[in-house]
């Protein structure tokens, strides 16, 4: 089956294979989201938050408890006419005023998690403070009241006070239990005393209630636990991010400063390079063709063959990976014209045609006919075609073919295919072929090895003309590879006018 690999501007020279380097990152990314999944047991971790949070909304809310008993005392008085439920009101707001100054005094001192513990000892008996008060309230009778009215007042009254203790004390665990137990054991001793069934029952409403409210109580505990949970693991995956973020940024600082070194470098040494390899090139050239005069020895002569043939691969890998530089720092300027693909299609099957019969590999074309021009750089669509076909011929065993397609895309765009029924390219190597520098393994048993750089260098161009590069091969098959050029850059063509005959394109023949 045929693989098709496209690229964009983000992935011109990317080496696809190498995988194992996104492990770390996958693992990292596994681990955090255990973790952000796993469940938070109620453990020490939080005792210290979540006292700060009950004393801070112990103070916000201290002012609801001494209006709730003056409500009640009041209501006392007017009902059973007994003064003496001031005193009660009294002790009640005294407990609640020492409550309120434990938790004032908490706030001032730096919470550790020893005082964390200290303080909460301090605060739940505080509570029970409170829990005495409302036990004596509820053990009190009236003489002059009707038994059932002021049961019932008891027990309203009761039931308020134990909502208000759950909600506001719910992050104090277990405060509900130890506010209320002294209220559930004093009715309870008075109702196994009196035995009065309204007795009775006000201790069991009142028991399950507790009950009820406790267990409240500890589920909003629980709720909150998770969300300080969750809240801690946010912050440390934030400062995690931000620790990336810098290290990332001190990596890119310095790539950035790798590169401009590298640029700097093969901007050196090309100059220092290429002054010698011209003076190498024009000399073993003249000495070849021996115009100096004959060389005795016939060795000499394939020995300068050699030396410019070299020579010349040298040259080529220099200019390829300078050219692979200014695309890689965005320094590849494109000058853009009026051109022909079926032009620049023949003149390059007239460069390779020599290298092609010596190897008796056939070229056949399938041109369509009168394709308007587009709009890109000759030089770099030259480049483009001509590395494809090179590729081709050096790939493309003795008397294999080459076809060669020029036309339109479904888009309406141009493309240029070139298909060899070469070795092909495994399905696992495209990738690496179409990486900086890689070879497949059919290259690198080849005795015709390149560099490694014709295929991104086609990428890369076709990227800057917002054009597509597809690889398709299948091993022992052949491969195809195919440039595209998109739609917009298709020109216009303008009517030709009546009177004027309309001139054919020459078709360029070579030898």
């Amino acid at each position: 089956m045929s693989n098709g690999v496209s690229t964009s501007n983000d992935k011109n020279i990317v080496d696809k294979s190498r995988s194992h380097r996104n492990k770390p990152v996958s693992k990292a990314v596994r681990v955090t989201r255990e973790r952000l999944q796993s469940s938070h047991s109620a453990s020490g971790a939080f005792d210290r938050d979540v006292l700060v949070m009950y004393i801070n909304a112990l103070l916000q809310g201290a002012s609801i408890m001494p209006l709730f008993v003056i409500i009640v005392a009041a209501l006392g008085v007017y009902f059973t006419e007994n003064t003496q439920i001031f005193l009660w009101a009294l002790l009640t707001l005294t407990a609640h005023a020492t409550n309120v100054f434990l938790a004032r005094r908490a706030r001032k001192h730096e919470m550790t998690t020893a005082r964390a513990r200290k303080w909460r000892r301090a605060l739940l008996l505080g509570q029970f403070m409170i829990g005495c008060c409302w036990a004596v309230f509820a053990v009190q009778d009236c003489a002059t009241c009707e038994p059932s009215s002021f049961v019932l007042y008891k027990g309203a009254t009761l039931l308020i006070a134990l909502s208000l203790t759950a909600m506001s004390n719910f992050m104090l665990t277990p405060s509900v239990l130890v506010a209320f137990v002294p209220v559930i054991v004093g009715i309870g001793i008075k109702a196994a005393l009196s035995r009065d069934i309204l007795e009775i029952s006000l201790t069991a409403i009142l028991t399950t209630t507790v009950l009820f409210f406790n267990y409240i109580s500890d589920r909003l505990f629980q709720s909150n636990l998770k969300i300080l949970a969750y809240q801690a693991e946010k912050d440390d995956l934030i400062a995690e991010l931000e620790v990336a973020k810098s290290m990332s940024d001190e990596a890119r600082r310095r790539a950035e400063e790798a590169n401009l070194a590298k640029s700097r470098f093969l901007a050196s040494m090309s100059h220092e390079l290429r002054t010698p390899l011209n003076a190498i090139l024009g000399f073993s050239e003249v000495m070849s063709a021996e115009v100096m005069g004959p060389l005795n020895n016939p060795t000499y002569k394939e020995y300068t063959s050699d030396i410019h043939r070299s020579g010349q691969h040298l040259l080529d890998l220099i200019n390829e990976i300078l050219d692979l530089s200014r695309i890689e720092a965005g320094k590849y300027e494109l000058s853009e014209e009026a051109i022909s693909l079926l032009d620049i299609s023949e003149e390059c099957i007239g460069m390779v045609q020599l290298r092609a019969r010596s190897k008796n590999i056939s070229i056949t074309q399938q041109f369509e006919a009168e394709l308007p021009s587009v709009w890109a750089d000759e030089k770099s669509m030259r480049q483009v075609i001509l590395n494809l076909l090179s590729n081709a011929v050096k790939f493309t065993p003795q008397s294999g073919e080459i076809h060669m397609k020029v036309g339109w895309t479904a888009g309406g765009g141009q493309y240029v295919s070139i298909k060899d029924n070469g070795p092909g390219i495994p399905e696992d190597e495209i990738p690496v072929v179409l990486s900086a520098f890689g070879q497949g393994s059919i290259a690198i048993k080849s005795a015709e090895q390149g560099t490694g750089l014709g295929l991104p260098i086609v990428q890369a161009i076709l990227a800057k003309h917002d054009g597509q590069f597809i690889l398709k091969s299948k091993l022992r098959e052949g491969t195809e590879v195919i440039a595209i050029l998109p739609a917009r850059r298709v020109l216009q063509t303008v009517p030709a006018v009546e009177d004027t005959q309309a001139v054919s394109r020459r078709r360029r023949s070579f030898a």
